[in-house]
């Protein structure tokens, strides 16, 4: 297992806040919820809940991968924002720099994905017993050795980015689990961003819409 060691500047990075609900920008090495190991009680949801008390977490980045996460304050405008991401009502993209370049400017994945067991965390392709799982992407920039993607999570299963990127031959940059030596060694920490959210407000029915930039380790 690798030492967990998580980031702690800025502590805990908030993009919105308002009575019924979080926005927050989640680096990279941090998990979103406690682990079960004591050594992994730092999460975002622990700090978030340090000060908001009444902070519900609704959906979970890898501790890998950075960018924005929405959390509930209270039970009510829990189930609201769980049945929207059930639902398939919120709109979320990332950004991931991968290994080479696909073909085309824009294509989609469709495979099916299942918990890889005697491997897990890992997930794998299983046309048997695998849940649907769909991915669109968009090329956004490349030099020919690495390309900059826009991912679009049509489903939402556990590593799904990852393991199509990597069934595409594409691996993203920096990723433990999926990447060949080349593509692991080629960047410090997992390309992979959230980047985009958007849903409408549980309660003010206001349309929602939050971007957040990676660092620089994104650009060629």
């Amino acid at each position: 297992m690798r030492p967990y060691n998580p980031p702690t500047d800025p502590y805990l990075d908030v993009v919105y806040s308002d009575a019924h609900l979080l926005v927050l920008d989640k680096p990279s090495g941090l998990l979103t919820v406690p682990g079960r190991d004591p050594a992994h009680r730092d999460s975002l949801a622990s700090r978030a809940q340090k000060e908001y008390p009444d902070a519900l977490i609704v959906h979970r980045l890898d501790m890998d991968t950075s960018g924005l996460v929405v959390m509930a304050r209270g039970k009510e405008v829990h189930r609201a924002l769980s049945t929207m991401f059930q639902n398939r009502q919120v709109e979320k993209s990332y950004l991931a720099r991968v290994w080479g370049e696909p073909e085309g400017d824009e294509g989609e994945v469709d495979l099916p994905l299942i918990c890889d067991w005697p491997n897990r965390p890992k997930q794998k392709v299983c046309f048997e017993s695998g849940k649907p799982s769909l991915t669109r992407w968009q090329k956004l920039d490349s030099d020919g050795k690495t390309s900059l993607l826009k991912l679009i999570p049509v489903t939402g299963r556990s590593h799904q980015l990852r393991v199509h990127m990597q069934a595409l031959d594409h691996p993203i940059l920096g990723d433990p689990f999926y990447a060949h030596e080349e593509a692991l060694a080629a960047a410090l920490r997992l390309l992979l961003h959230a980047q985009e959210l958007g849903f409408v407000h549980p309660v003010t029915g206001k349309a929602m819409k939050f971007l957040c930039n990676p660092g620089a380790d994104f650009l060629v």
